[in-house]
């Protein structure tokens, strides 16, 4: 593009010099009144000329000037700049590529806003229980041996800040995953040893349904399982009166799909649209809300899906969709 604009320039530019050499040529040979009239035409050939120029540099180089200005204030931490987009052509493509960039920039500005305000939400009651208890013990209220409240903080502290770490390289994309061939049936079935406590203690059947013959999916079997088992450990919270844990694994055309369903009280719908959203979490949870934001990642990185609905009579359904060619 600019290339044209420059040799087409420079076209004009050899154009008027041949012409002016031949206006002035002819000017030298005019004699009164007519040497005065093609000094007129000389000046009105060279005033085109400016005019000319004037405005396709206008045209060409004022996009390129409001991108240059838009940049220096985004720069400057100026996320809501914007630029028209009015110029045809290359100039309007290019505007539009960065509006859409400081769209970005401004949506994860928010986002790391909301991130540091809600994580200084999360971390301000554990350090205020620790901070009294020891305060407590510095006072002679309380015996040193009876700080398991402040070791119980402490672990939740610690599993928040794990949690921030795998939300963070999974969302910049730098989480490592080892895949492997895995048997899903196994994968379920190991999985589900781990519940068996609180699966007997709370009265909750479980139920697994693997398709027959499934083949092996190339994934990270401790991320599927980190997945599965939030998946299953939500799902029996819900359920503390019993009730039915059903863990379904079928293939779809180049797709395996896992379902976690439960018969639980299902998800409000006010929150199905935030279900995993970072610290989105029921009132009487104890986890650091970051659970299923965590699992939609992990699905994610493994280039597959995460969803959730209510099912028609009772309970919830979570349902992973991943490549069967990993």
């Amino acid at each position: 593009m600019f290339g044209r604009v420059i040799g087409f320039v420079f076209f004009l530019f050899l154009l008027s010099v041949v012409f002016g050499a031949v206006i002035v040529t002819r000017f030298m040979a005019f004699r009164g009144g007519h040497r005065w009239l093609a000094l007129g035409v000389l000046i009105l050939v060279f005033v085109g000329f400016v005019t000319i120029v004037r405005r396709m540099f206008g045209r060409s180089w004022g996009p390129v000037g409001d991108l240059i200005d838009a940049t220096r204030r985004l720069g400057d931490g100026e996320t809501g700049v914007r630029i028209e987009t009015r110029a045809p052509g290359p100039f309007g493509a290019i505007g539009a590529s960065f509006n859409r960039m400081a769209v970005r920039l401004e949506e994860e500005d928010e986002r790391r806003r909301r991130l540091l305000a809600d994580l200084g939400h999360e971390l301000r009651t554990p350090l205020t229980v620790i901070r009294g208890e020891i305060e407590a013990v510095i006072d002679g209220v309380h015996d040193p041996s009876s700080l398991s409240h402040v070791v119980e903080e402490v672990e939740l502290m610690e599993r928040l800040l794990e949690d921030l770490r795998v939300l963070a390289l999974a969302e910049a994309g730098r989480l490592q995953l080892h895949k492997e061939p895995t048997d899903v049936h196994g994968l379920i079935v190991d999985m589900i040893a781990s519940f068996t406590v609180a699966l007997e203690g709370q009265g909750v059947a479980v139920v697994i349904d693997v398709e027959q013959e499934m083949a092996e999916i190339d994934v990270d079997h401790h991320r599927l399982r980190q997945v599965l088992a939030n998946l299953v450990s939500n799902a029996v919270k819900q359920m503390a009166d019993g009730g039915r844990l059903e863990i379904v694994a079928r293939t779809e055309p180049a797709t395996v799909v896992i379902e976690v369903s439960d018969t639980g009280p299902g998800i409000p719908t006010e929150r199905l649209e935030t279900i995993f959203d970072r610290f989105v979490k029921a009132g009487d949870s104890a986890g650091t809300g970051l659970g299923l934001s965590i699992a939609r990642d992990l699905v994610e990185a493994h280039n597959g899906t995460l969803t959730a609905a209510n099912l028609p009579e009772r309970g919830a359904r979570f349902s992973i969709r991943l490549p069967a060619e990993g």
